[in-house]
C-alpha cells in the first residue's frame, strides 16, 4: 500500500489555540479567514471542518493511498511561554489521536512537541509516544530562527535513538532566514527548499545521525539542494571533526518524495540516495492548489525510473520503516 508520510491535519480545537496565541514574532499563524482566498481553502482541506475528513478519504481512496502519516506543517505548537506551548501541543496532539482512533486503518501521525522547552517536551514526546500511540516524531527545521540540531535539543535526540523512533523534518518557513530569500518573495516557493538542505547539513556537522543511529530521520521534499551537492560536500566540507563523510551521513536519512511533480528531481534523489531511501509524500494539502491528490504519487510511476525503483518508493520503504505488516493494509477496509 502507499503510505503518504508528509501529510497536514489541523484539527479545529488547535486552531483555535493559534488564534488566541500566535502573537509573538516567529510564532505560527492561522491564514486569513476570508473563505475565497487559496490560503483559506487549503487550511480548510487539513481540517476537520463538516465534510472534510470524508473528502480526504475518497481523495486517498481515488489515489490508491491506505494511509496518511500526520503532522501539522509549519504550524507547529512552539510558543517563547512554556505554558502556551505545552497547551499548544497538547491540544494538537489529542486532536491528532482522536483522527486516529476514529480511523485507525487510515491515519497515523507524528507526535508534535512544545519547543523550544525542551524539558516539557520529553515528556510529551513520551505522553505522544506511549499513551497516544504515535509512530514517530516530527520537528520543525528550526524554532525561533535556531537551528533544530542546536546543542540545547540533544536531549530529545537521546530520547530518540534511545527508543529507535522516526524522526520528520519539516521547514518552519522562515526562509532560512535571508532577505535574499524572503525580501524577494520566495519564502515558500524557494525557502522551504533551503530549509531541508540547511537542516541536513546541520545533522551531518553535528554529527547527529552517527551518534544517534537509531532514530530514522525523514526529510522532506526531497532533500532540497542535498542530492546535488553529495559530491562538492565530500570534497569542500569533509573536516575532521566529521565522523563518516557527508555524503555517507547524508545517504543514511530518508527522503519524501514532494517534488511538486519534477520527474528530474525525483530522478536526481533517486540517484543520489538509492530507491530504498524514498518514501512516497505528498504535502496534503499544500499541491491541491495546483494537481489533484493523486498527482503526488503518480508522477513517480512516470518518471522513468524502474519498475523495481518505484515499487520500493511507492510501496515497500513507508511500511517497512514504520513497521506496518500485513495487519495494518486498509486496502478494502472500513473504518467506523
Amino acid at each position: 500500500m502507499i503510505i503518504d508520510v508528509h501529510a497536514h491535519y489541523l484539527p479545529g480545537a488547535y486552531r483555535h489555540v493559534l488564534e488566541r496565541t500566535a502573537t509573538a514574532p516567529g510564532t505560527p499563524t492561522a491564514p486569513t479567514a476570508d473563505p475565497e482566498s487559496p490560503a483559506r481553502r487549503m487550511f480548510a482541506a487539513m481540517s476537520d471542518e463538516p465534510g472534510m475528513i470524508e473528502q480526504r478519504i475518497a481523495m486517498m481512496d481515488d489515489a490508491g493511498v491506505g494511509r496518511q502519516i500526520l503532522s501539522p506543517g509549519s504550524l507547529a505548537p512552539y510558543a517563547a511561554e512554556s505554558r502556551s506551548a505545552v497547551e499548544a501541543a497538547r491540544v494538537l496532539n489529542d486532536g491528532l489521536r482522536a483522527l486516529t482512533v476514529s480511523h485507525p486503518h487510515r491515519f497515523s501521525a507524528f507526535v508534535s512537541l512544545p519547543l523550544p522547552h525542551v524539558g516539557e517536551a520529553l515528556e510529551e514526546m513520551r505522553r505522544g509516544l506511549d499513551e497516544l500511540g504515535m509512530v514517530g516524531v516530527t520537528l520543525s527545521c528550526s524554532v525561533f530562527d535556531r537551528s533544530t540540531a542546536e546543542v540545547e535539543f540533544e536531549p530529545l535526540y537521546a530520547e530518540m535513538d534511545a527508543r529507535g523512533t522516526t524522526l520528520f523534518f519539516h521547514p518552519s518557513q522562515n526562509g532560512i532566514c535571508s532577505p535574499f530569500i524572503n525580501d524577494y518573495g520566495f519564502t515558500a516557493a524557494v525557502g522551504a527548499s533551503l530549509e531541508d538542505t540547511a537542516i541536513v547539513l546541520h545533522l551531518i556537522k553535528r554529527n547527529i545521525p552517527a551518534r544517534y543511529p537509531n532514530i530514522k530521520i525523514v526529510i522532506a521534499h526531497l532533500g532540497g539542494l542535498i542530492p546535488m551537492q553529495l559530491a562538492r560536500l565530500d570534497g569542500q566540507a569533509s573536516t575532521p571533526d566529521l565522523l563518516s563523510p557527508p555524503s555517507e551521513t547524508a545517504r543514511s536519512l530518508y527522503y519524501d518524495t514532494v517534488g511538486w511533480g519534477s520527474q528530474a528531481a525525483l530522478r536526481c534523489a533517486c540517484e543520489a540516495f538509492g530507491a530504498d531511501r524514498l518514501v512516497p509524500g505528498s504535502d496534503f494539502s499544500a499541491l491541491l492548489a495546483v494537481e489533484p491528490y493523486g498527482r503526488a504519487f503518480e508522477y513517480i510511476k512516470e518518471s522513468g525510473l524502474s519498475d523495481q525503483e518505484i515499487e520500493k518508493i511507492l510501496h515497500t520503504n513507508a511500511p517497512a520503516l514504520f513497521g506496518f505488516g500485513a495487519a495494518h493494509d486498509c486496502r478494502g477496509a472500513v473504518d467506523h
